[in-house]
């Protein structure tokens, strides 16, 4: 037969089907649900019983089985939105077919989605085009080559690139940060940590840090010392030194992190004490 993948049902009488066909994956549920946490804003479900749920479909589980399922044909105009070229179908386009957001110029374009995120981008003479540009990379396929979008991603794992695992935005539970620029030896971040958010008590054996609080206020451990920086107040971080980063007050910290040394990957990282229970 023929399934959607679209289901509408109240959670307790899905838990029902579900405890009655597949009671070990509902007996991990309500463990993970049972033994769950909050930090700020996050409620985080009890790693240890969801990670030991067995992974099967909702098909394959539960729909096989019941007796209590009906099928309703509907006209609802679904669309995935799967791919560039379905986002270009479903918005509103101007009189030439083009669907334009951010800082874009356009001159003898047709039936094109052209999207800047970063940067002014002109685009001139052609039609049928996607073009996307962000902070971390810019794609440029026509319409009907879509799919193929795929292959980019094996390319970048099959020569061991990291443009699809890191980001110049990366969003972490106390806030995120930003790439801004990198050279040999260093690099520097825009940190924005949210009101109440701490980072772990961390140390790094290969760079050391120069933080320039841009606004709000930081609360800052290095060492055995504690101390609070406002805005256009800095400090620094030497190598090997545990330190902590925390925004007690009531507004968003923004600061810059300028850091130097021989490797500054993400993975130099010992984290001591860590309240959003990282690893």
């Amino acid at each position: 037969g023929w399934n959607s993948g679209m289901f509408l049902f109240l959670a307790s009488r899905y838990l029902e089907e579900l405890h009655a066909f597949r009671p070990a994956i509902a007996e991990s549920c309500d463990k993970a649900f049972s033994g769950a946490y909050r930090d700020l804003d996050f409620c985080r479900l009890d790693e240890t019983s969801f990670a030991v749920c067995p992974g099967e479909s909702i098909d394959y589980a539960v729909m096989e089985h019941t007796t209590h399922a009906v099928v309703v044909p509907s006209e609802i105009g679904w669309n995935d939105v799967g791919s560039w070229s379905a986002l270009w179908e479903i918005l509103d386009a101007d009189i030439d077919g083009n669907v334009l957001r951010g800082d874009v110029y356009t001159d003898g374009v047709k039936n094109s989605m052209i999207r800047a995120e970063s940067r002014f981008v002109a685009v001139v003479g052609v039609e049928d085009l996607i073009v996307v540009e962000t902070k971390d990379a810019v794609l440029v396929v026509h319409k009907d080559q879509v799919q193929n979008v795929k292959k980019i991603v094996n390319d970048l794992k099959e020569n061991q690139r990291t443009e699809h695992l890191n980001h110049t935005s990366v969003f972490r539970p106390w806030g995120s940060y930003e790439g801004i620029d990198i050279g040999d030896r260093f690099q520097v971040k825009r940190i924005t940590v949210n009101p109440g958010g701490k980072l772990s008590l961390q140390m790094h054996h290969h760079r050391a840090e120069h933080w320039v609080v841009v606004s709000g206020t930081a609360r800052i451990t290095c060492g055995e010392d504690e101390k609070f920086l406002t805005e256009n107040e800095s400090t620094y971080i030497p190598i090997g030194v545990k330190h902590r980063l925390e925004n007690p007050g009531k507004m968003p910290l923004h600061l810059i992190e300028i850091q130097s040394g021989g490797y500054l990957g993400e993975d130099d990282i010992v984290r001591f004490e860590d309240i959003y229970k990282r690893s």
